[in-house]
This record gives structure tokens, sequence and C-alpha cells, in this order.
């Protein structure tokens, strides 16, 4: 039996300092799915008419704790730094996973092909609610790229998966998994279909970041989320037309703690997001080395 689908809402983008992005997750519908607590997709990059933002990197730096911050490159470029001195040049096809554990200063900035006009990107930027007892380990980063991200080919030529997150069958990412989070990028070639079998006890949605689909027998459109409701065990998904699509699919059991989320700090209470914040400006996260 096919699952329901739930919800679905449309394309919603805004810029953001020259950056066009769209917030999947949350929504003012959803605002979690498994331990998924954000999902954006950036989607084009305009050259800033402002000669001294040409080189951000380092210039934007972040706190983050409590939450795993995953980055997958489907197109473009981008540069990676953080107070625990990791640096990664990270292109299309790469993707990049940080554990903020107990505390760590970030920053990324994108580095796009210039272009007249605008240069097309496609990046998705997830992030992972941690268990609270995994909220206090050391912070750890982790870059792959291209064949190092377990792919599968489809039977029936119908295109193929790359397991980002959790596994497909037999094949398993390289990455630790706390709430049985799974995370893919599925692309179905023009004119085929591709179902699969989820998890009884897992939740799940999906997003189109290119072209439209049929999903589950639901027409959908490029931009679209998709959420997933808990019956039936059956996610199907068509390409639409004579284009190819693809899909980023992601979910995971769902985290039976409090949650609370301010900036980048990903809490179980009031009282440990105040404690975040002391901790940083005590200087306990270190700082990113100067670029």
């Amino acid at each position: 039996m096919k699952k329901n689908v739930r919800t679905s809402l449309p394309n919603q983008l805004t810029w953001i300092n020259d950056v066009e992005v769209q917030q999947v997750l949350p929504t003012k519908y959803v605002r979690s799915v498994g331990p998924f607590i954000l999902v954006d997709h950036i989607s084009s990059w305009r050259q800033s008419q402002n000669k001294s933002a040409k080189d951000m990197l380092g210039k934007f730096p972040v706190p983050r704790r409590g939450a795993i911050t995953l980055t997958y490159i489907i197109k473009g470029k981008i540069e990676h730094i953080d107070s625990k001195g990791n640096y990664a040049s990270l292109a299309s096809g790469c993707m990049q996973w940080l554990n903020a554990g107990f505390g760590i200063v970030c920053d990324q900035a994108i580095k796009p092909e210039f272009k007249n006009g605008e240069a097309a990107i496609s990046i998705i930027r997830a992030w992972i609610n941690l268990p609270s007892k995994q909220k206090s380990q050391p912070p750890a980063c982790l870059s792959f790229c291209n064949n190092e991200i377990p792919k599968v080919t489809l039977s029936k030529n119908a295109g193929w998966i790359r397991i980002l997150c959790g596994n497909y069958g037999n094949v398993q990412a390289q990455l630790p998994s706390y709430s049985k989070q799974c995370l893919y990028h599925i692309h179905i070639a023009p004119a085929q279909t591709f179902s699969m079998m989820t998890g009884e006890d897992q939740e799940y949605a999906a997003f189109l970041p290119t072209n439209n689909a049929v999903i589950n027998e639901l027409p959908c459109q490029r931009g679209e989320f998709i959420l997933f409701s808990s019956s039936g065990k059956i996610i199907e998904i068509e390409s639409s037309g004579d284009l190819s699509t693809d899909i980023i699919l992601f979910g995971g059991k769902a985290l039976s703690e409090p949650l609370v989320h301010e900036d980048g700090f990903v809490m179980n209470s009031p009282h440990e997001i105040t404690q975040a914040y002391n901790d940083y400006y005590d200087g306990k996260y270190g700082n990113i080395p100067p670029t």
C-alpha cells in the first residue's frame, strides 16, 4: 500500500545576501520530520555589486551546538572553515557532515563560477537534531566527494540513488546514525518509475529541487515539499513527461525529547540555550583563524 501524502506545500523563495534560498523545513504546519528540523535549498547566486563582498569566507562566523549540519552540493562550490581547524573546498557532488556537539564556530562561503548575470547553483543544507546524550560530545567534521558517497543504480535503467545518510538495502552511508535518519538524492530517468519500502516507525518527506514528478499518484511541482503520513509503506516516484527528475527524500525516527531551537543552538530546554550562549561568549567554542 502506498503512503498517503499528508500535505504538499509550494515553492517559497527569498533572497538573503545575494543568495536565493527556499526554506523547505520548518513550515507553518510542519516543525520537523523525524530528527530533521531544518532543510534549505540554495538555488541561485547573484554577483554582489560590492567588490568587498566577493571573498567572504570567515567574515560571518556562526556558533552552533547540539545538532548535525549536512551540506550537499548538487551544483556549485563552497568553502568551509571552523574553529576546530577544519577547512574544505567542496564542488558539485560533494557533501559535508558537521557534528556541532558541545559547540563550534563555523562559516561557509559559496564560490560560484562567475557568469554574466546569475550563476545557477543547487545546494541542500539540512540540520539533524542530536539526542540529548550526544549533545555534549566533541565536534567532528567529515567531507565526502562523488564516488566516496554510496550510489546504487536502479533496476531497468530507471536512474540511481545516492545514500547521503542512513542506508538503502544493504548499502550504508559512511556517517553515524543516531535516530534511523535517512537522506537520499534520487535521480529518475525520463518516463521511468521508482518505488521503495519505508520503515514503519519513521517519518518521511520529499523535496523536488529540479523538475516536476508524480509521487504516489500526486502530480508535484518543482520546489514543492511533500510530507507523507504514517499510513502505507511504499513511496513511488515517476518522472514527469520527457524530463528526468531529482528528489531529495529524507526522514527518520522522531526523538521523544523536548526541542528548543534558537539561532545555531538546538537544545532540550531554555536553560540549555542560555548556557550555550554563555559558553560561546566565554570563548569555549574557539575562534575561526584569520583568512
